[in-house]
């Protein structure tokens, strides 16, 4: 690991001189990529820097305690336990984010929701769950924006596709991937009786564009008109677009903003961000004997959670741990985003301390 933190030092402090660097100052779209590439590395080279400052402090002291002065040689021994202290943990955190996804720190994320069983039901909890997300992220300052919708007539949605930015917003969102069930009294319930409907969540890194790069010729582009739940909604112009990726078969289509240019914009956006994910996915089943996420699969398949409203609890199924519905739902979801980090921690400590065990076997 400690290569590993010197070759990011090494290339963070590479890329520090290269956004000062004329040439490259002299060409934007490169000094983007450059300024993108350091501030992802940031928060792990800044904290190594960190780190070595302290293991120098510590060298200091140590040679202090052989020095033939007994004030230093007290000094010394006074301030080492703290600092050794620290550097435990500092270094503890830096193995954790050493072993986190390689995307971990990105700053956007493409997030789908899509209703599952349960009909207009389904539907209204997509609703809910946006709202819950929009709140958060006015909560946080992240920026969150409505990338496709399909509404019903009850107001609810068949699909959403948002685009979310902000500071490390997939590391905080990625667990958020799979199966949400909701138990309450649909509104159109005469009888009180409690339904149950579920909808999914897919949690996507959204790349760089000078990651996936897509030509024309690699996807057929068809034009139709925007759907929507009545009349007035319906865009009379063949304003919506359909793209299909050739190679995969990968389809996407936006029909939210009555620009065709905005819509083909959008679908491009959520087109690169499924073939990174589709990609990533291939790479990581390569590597199926290694370690998948350690607080579920993030399969939409999985169901992660369950809003109970009669009782007023949501309960996380992967920690075992409930919460206050209509404090999540108000836009508090931080709470339940540091409890799965914090059980994600735990495990990936676990799972360092088996894998020092083996390798010393």
């Amino acid at each position: 690991m400690r290569d590993q933190l010197d070759a990011t030092l090494a290339r963070f402090e590479g890329l520090e001189r290269e956004m000062v660097d004329p040439e490259v100052l002299s060409q934007p779209q490169r000094l983007a990529a450059v300024a993108r590439e350091h501030g992802s590395l940031a928060k792990l080279a800044r904290r190594y820097r960190g780190f070595i400052a302290i293991e120098r402090q510590i060298a200091d002291l140590e040679a202090l305690r052989g020095d033939g002065d007994p004030d230093l040689r007290a000094l010394a021994e006074a301030e080492l336990p703290d600092l050794q202290a620290q550097r435990q943990r500092e270094w503890e955190e830096l193995a954790h984010l050493c072993s986190d996804d390689d995307d971990a720190g990105r700053g956007r994320c493409i997030v789908e929701l899509r209703a599952g069983p349960g009909g207009d039901e389904a539907a209204l909890f997509v609703r809910d769950l946006f709202e819950m997300y929009r709140r958060h992220a006015v909560e946080i300052g992240w920026d969150i924006e409505v990338l496709d919708a399909s509404s019903t007539e009850l107001g609810g949605f068949k699909e959403l596709i948002l685009g979310v930015s902000g500071t490390e917003v997939f590391r905080r969102l990625r667990h958020e991937s799979g199966g949400h069930r909701v138990q309450r009294v649909p509104d159109t319930e005469t009888k009180g009786r409690i339904h149950t409907s579920a909808a999914t969540v897919a949690v996507l890194p959204e790349p760089e564009d000078v990651e996936v790069s897509i030509s024309p010729d690699e996807y057929r582009k068809d034009l139709f008109c925007a759907s929507g739940p009545g009349g007035q909604h319906v865009n009379k112009t063949a304003s919506a677009v359909r793209l299909t990726h050739l190679e995969t078969g990968l389809v996407v289509q936006c029909q939210d903003e009555k620009s065709q240019h905005k819509n083909l914009a959008r679908a491009l956006r959520v087109l690169k961000t499924r073939l990174y994910e589709l990609r990533r996915q291939q790479e990581h089943d390569k590597r199926a004997s290694e370690r998948r996420s350690l607080v579920g699969s993030g399969d939409r398949s999985q169901r992660i959670r369950t809003y109970n409203y009669p009782q007023n609890r949501l309960t996380d199924h992967r920690i075992n741990e409930s919460f206050t519905l209509d404090q999540v739902l108000a836009g508090r979801l931080g709470q339940v985003l540091d409890a799965i980090d914090a059980h994600a921690r735990q495990q990936q400590r676990a799972e360092m301390e088996r894998s020092a065990v083996s390798g010393a076997d």
